[in-house]
């Protein structure tokens, strides 16, 4: 009993690299091979259509950079986002607008803050 421990720890480190060495393109490819395998049970074939000609592209001209690049400008564009609609809450508070008004601007803003949070969580 005691032997297993180590030996499992040794295999999850060993699983956790694997997944580091898996380049940012090989993680798209195999995410869209998902979707459209899900599109498939789904019985969807103009979606699987798209995604095939998305995972065509993928491999055909994907980079680590590239996809980091479009990535960050994702995340900078959502940021200016959130930054907007900080703005405009702060000016409806400041207007003195009725408070269904301040409470649909404050909605907004945490809807594209959590967009913000999902994007930061992945991977590009």
């Amino acid at each position: 009993m005691k032997g297993t421990l180590p030996l499992a720890l040794a295999l999850f480190s060993f699983s956790g690299s694997l997944l580091a060495a898996e380049s940012l393109c090989q993680q798209k490819e195999q995410d869209i091979r998902h979707e459209i395998d899900m599109a498939q049970k789904n019985n969807n074939p103009r979606r699987v259509n798209g995604l095939e000609r998305a995972l065509t592209e993928v491999r055909a001209s994907c980079t680590d950079k590239k996809l980091e690049a479009a990535h960050l400008e994702r995340i900078n564009t959502q940021k200016q986002k959130v930054a907007e609609r900080e703005d405009e809450l702060k000016q409806e508070r400041q207007d003195g607008n009725d408070k269904e008004k301040i409470a649909k601007r404050e909605q907004k803003l945490e809807e594209a803050r959590q967009e913000l949070k999902k994007l930061q969580a992945e991977p590009y």
